[in-house]
């Protein structure tokens, strides 16, 4: 018995796209630290979002666990028959229910944050993943996201419009370079999201466009728009930013496609979101 739990527990952790989820709740983490969150607030809003990120990843798989099986994903626990539909949809919604019951000692301002993000979140997978305006959820998600480390401070408030800007163009980057690798198989399936509509190479130069505008928001904001006020470290990373977009850029010009470019992509998605983590005590003004 403990054996087949064992298997269960570890079949759900498998179909939560642990590494997203652990990503996610690292900076919400981060962005908490940097924006002067005590202790105890940081660790509650990590388990917040830690919580909602296993719902949003395990729904998932168990909604597209005939599809995943369609194209022989092998990797997915539940389209492997590893762990149950019923055992991952209830993991999932019991998820979801602990991630608002933990955002609650956080405030109702972040509690009605979260149910913002997972309401979009859960709405992709239930069907907007296959629809032109795929993109729409991503953009609200990660648009309020910043807003979480401001929102769970001793005096909770809305962060600054820059980094909404920032957050929503990073979630745009990051849903038009996920879907790459996998076109082929969700073609294959019937999902037509914005960017398979878009096509691999176009979706790949938007997200490069959409890293490179909220890499400037970041630069920019915290300084009220005044070049002088910006410190030296986050020219560093703009210019990062700015060359890895420009090599990708480059790249598509050549005909490059597939996991090249969505690793570039990612990697200027993670040298913003590591950006915006370093301006993280300006969020709030």
């Amino acid at each position: 018995m403990i054996a087949g739990r064992a298997r269960v527990i570890s079949g759900l952790w498998g179909s939560s796209h642990p590494g997203p989820t652990l990503v996610v709740t690292l900076l919400a983490a981060a962005l908490a630290v940097a924006a002067g969150a005590e202790f105890w607030r940081i660790g509650t809003l990590a388990l917040a979002v830690f919580a909602g990120q296993l719902s949003v990843g395990i729904s998932n798989d168990a909604l597209d666990a005939d599809r995943d099986r369609a194209v022989g994903r092998s990797d997915k626990p539940v389209a492997a028959g590893e762990v149950s539909r019923t055992a991952a949809w209830a993991a999932a919604l019991t998820c979801l229910v602990l991630a608002l019951l933990l955002s609650a000692p956080l405030g109702v301002g972040l509690v009605a944050a979260h149910a913002v993000l997972l309401a979009a979140s859960w709405s992709y997978n239930l069907g907007l993943k296959a629809s032109a305006v795929s993109l729409v959820p991503f953009l609200l998600a990660f648009g309020v996201f910043p807003s979480f480390a401001t929102l769970s401070l001793a005096q909770p408030q809305l962060s600054a419009a820059w980094a909404w800007i920032a957050g929503a163009a990073l979630g745009a980057a990051v849903h038009l370079t996920n879907v790459l690798p996998d076109l082929d198989d969700d073609a294959a399936t019937g999902i037509r999201g914005l960017p398979h509509r878009l096509g691999g190479r176009l979706s790949a130069a938007l997200a490069a466009a959409a890293v490179l505008a909220g890499a400037l928001a970041v630069t920019l904001g915290p300084a009220g728009g005044q070049l002088g006020h910006v410190p030296v470290l986050s020219w560093v990373f703009f210019g990062l930013v700015v060359l890895v977009v420009v090599l990708t850029l480059a790249l598509l010009r050549s005909g490059r496609s597939g996991r090249v470019l969505f690793r570039l992509v990612m990697l200027s998605a993670g040298l913003l979101a590591m950006q915006l983590v370093l301006t993280g005590g300006s969020l709030a003004e």
